[in-house]
């Protein structure tokens, strides 16, 4: 489901706690944004992807065709773009969205159906903007907005971090995850007051029910006897 929330982007909507924020955090938080997005687990090993799957709300088989599903769209959309484009690929749960800049609407709707034909792709948001492509300097602030709505995550109570994925672009803050409502009401807040050359807030969220969410909480992990055991 899409939301827009415009966001007010003068600079005192900055609020203090986020003035505050340790620079450390931030700088590691672009890092993260720019790096390893939705990549985590798979860069650092199998102990730290069992903590993250706990809060990321997706199962491991989805997390790894997420991961596939992006590796081999932005190498499809390349191919049609050449220099004449830019295109990232940002997949949650099957659920992909499209963010950058193509030469012209038949360049936009050529990218979005060789993204259709790649297993496992439930749906598409096509986000493609027609424009030139987007200097290094603006992507470098989107990276850095990234990295500031994820502190922003971290510094509010009752918000996890991994169950939301973020992602910038052109200045658009775009939230994916499956969340409750009062989850996603409250992260589009968070995130719009992050920073301020934020031009808006989109939602993408998948929603779940409190019900839902107790459920995954109270989940026990596999102990790792268990997790041997299946691999036998």
């Amino acid at each position: 489901m899409k939301s827009v929330i415009n966001a007010q982007a003068p600079a005192g909507s900055i609020s203090r706690d986020g003035l505050r924020r340790p620079l450390a955090t931030l700088a590691l938080c672009a890092l993260v944004a720019l790096s390893l997005q939705g990549c985590v687990g798979l860069v650092v090993g199998g102990a730290v992807m069992g903590t993250l799957s706990a809060t990321d709300r997706r199962t491991l088989g989805s997390q790894a065709e997420d991961t596939s599903i992006v590796i081999k769209g932005e190498g499809r959309a390349n191919k049609i773009t050449g220099d004449l484009g830019r295109v990232a690929v940002t997949s949650f749960n099957r659920k992909v969205l499209l963010t950058g800049e193509v030469k012209d609407l038949q360049m936009k709707a050529e990218v979005e159906q060789q993204i259709k034909t790649i297993d496992n792709v439930q749906s598409i948001e096509n986000d493609l903007a027609v424009a030139p492509v987007s200097s290094v300097g603006a992507r470098s602030s989107d990276a850095l907005i990234t990295g500031k709505v994820r502190a922003s995550f971290i510094d509010t109570k009752d918000l996890y971090v991994n169950a939301i994925k973020v992602h910038t672009d052109r200045g658009i803050v775009y939230l994916l995850g499956r969340v409750t409502q009062r989850e996603g009401k409250l992260a589009a807040e968070v995130a719009r007051n992050a920073a301020g050359n934020i031009r808006k807030v989109v939602k993408l969220f998948e929603y779940i029910s409190e019900e839902e969410l107790k459920d995954m909480v109270n989940k026990p992990e596999p102990s790792a006897s268990a997790a041997e055991q299946k691999t036998k």
